[in-house]
């Protein structure tokens, strides 16, 4: 794993080059992905390392979504704004997030789960739209940290009766205090409903490349964390599942609800994302083999959907200027081939076939559905509902009567399509390979 790590920080010589920046962040996802077996069991293991189907998974989105995320961004390098600091923060993102998918050590995953933040903040306030990104920057940090401290007491508390922080060691009785303030800080992260309004109001007010990471990459790191720390409390969960998994099926209709009568295109993708993740709450709250692999596959198949559909509506509001529905309709007869992507993607976040959305969410709902069979009405509303805001992001966009003031609206380019392509292909084609999320344990 060092290795990767290694290679990562040499990135840092390449800032000059954008074009060359790009070519060997992807070529070495290509690398990591492509020359490590995926095995049942915990492989690269170390003092301090370790990868597993989970770690796997995450770190190869993590590759290929951060070199999306320079690919989506070339206007900071067309337009010379800080474009050498804005790679750099990227190259202190993908060492954060590389560390915290591989760490085996709970301490140090509490560490590097936190420096997450800094990168996404700077890219909020530096490159973000609005004055009110510092209003979004304070609720980022604060919901999180807020809810991560318990967690650290809680690690020292751990240290403490088990004198190991090894997270394949840990083997201690739980009390409802510990249950709390380890699993509190990834339920917020990922985030559940309630403790979701920091999630919104960070993507409206971020650029591009911050809302690619925050929906493909950091609230993954919640569902990550809850894997890891029901290694050693997941027969005490079993006994408080019922409110999480009730709470988020009740999150999931109300979300949906939400998204209906919203008029901006990205906080509409936003709270998709929150409805999204409450599928993933439950699945692994429910604690069986169905609902982890759902929860696995779930997450994998969001950050690709949820992603692209932040670059289509950042592509509109280059040429608009505006994220609102009420001024974004008609784009049909001047975009039709992005008028596509909009139509396949849309579909995608309702989970139609053949994405890995639907694979998961079939998971999900066998594993809920075992769980309580009372859960059929809320998945059946929220899956519903999930279908009716997908329809209506794409056909109050696509249809109706233009605004006449989006005179200079013109059809995508090749890098425009070849970055929303580049987020299409994996989330259709990975389906084929699902024997690979099959192994996790």
């Amino acid at each position: 794993m060092m290795k990767y790590l290694v290679s990562s920080v040499f990135l840092i010589l390449l800032m000059n080059n954008w074009c060359l920046f790009m070519l060997v962040m992807v070529l070495m996802g290509f690398y990591f992905i492509l020359m490590n077996l995926v095995n049942s069991y915990s492989t690269l293991m170390s003092g301090l390392f370790g990868l597993d189907v989970v770690s796997y998974s995450l770190i190869g989105l993590t590759y290929w979504l951060l070199f999306l995320m320079v690919l989506a961004s070339y206007k900071i390098y067309n337009n010379s704004n800080n474009f050498k600091e804005f790679l750099f923060t990227l190259v202190f993102m993908l060492l954060a997030l590389l560390m915290t998918f591989s760490v085996d050590n709970m301490l140090l995953l509490y560490v590097f789960f936190e420096m997450s933040l800094i990168p996404t903040l700077f890219l909020i306030f530096g490159w973000g739209y609005q004055p009110e990104r510092l209003t979004a920057g304070y609720y980022l940090i604060f919901y999180t940290l807020v809810a991560s401290l318990p967690m650290l007491l809680g690690i020292f508390y751990i240290y403490k009766m088990v004198a190991s922080l090894y997270l394949w060691l840990i083997v201690l009785d739980i009390n409802v205090y510990l249950y709390l303030s380890m699993i509190l800080a990834f339920l917020v992260k990922m985030p559940m409903v309630f403790v979701h309004y920091w999630l919104p109001k960070a993507h409206v007010e971020a650029p591009i490349s911050g809302s690619m990471v925050l929906a493909g990459i950091l609230l993954k790191l919640g569902g990550y964390g809850l894997f890891r720390v029901f290694l050693f409390l997941k027969d005490y969960s079993l006994d408080f599942s019922y409110i999480w998994v009730g709470l988020s099926l009740f999150g999931c209709l109300m979300i949906s609800s939400l998204c209906m009568s919203q008029t901006d295109i990205k906080s509409l993708i936003a709270y998709s994302s929150v409805s999204h993740m409450g599928l993933v709450i439950c699945g692994i709250m429910t604690g069986n083999y169905l609902g982890y692999i759902g929860s696995l596959i779930l997450m994998l198949g969001h950050g690709f959907c949820s992603s692209a559909l932040f670059c289509l509506a950042n592509l509109v509001y280059e040429r608009t200027h505006s994220r609102s529905l009420l001024i974004n309709k008609g784009l049909i007869t001047f975009m039709p081939g992005m008028s596509l992507l909009w139509f396949m993607l849309s579909a995608n976040n309702m989970a139609a076939p053949p994405s890995i959305n639907l694979l998961g969410e079939i998971y999900i709902i066998n594993s809920v559905m075992g769980w309580s069979y009372y859960s059929w009405f809320w998945l059946m509303v929220a899956s519903f509902l999930s279908c009716g805001y997908s329809i209506y992001m794409f056909s109050i966009t696509q249809h109706g009567s233009m605004y006449g003031g989006n005179y200079l609206v013109m059809e995508g380019n090749c890098r425009e399509y070849m970055l929303v392509l580049l987020h299409f292909i994996p989330l259709n084609f990975l389906i084929i390979s699902m024997d690979i999320f099959c192994l996790f344990i």
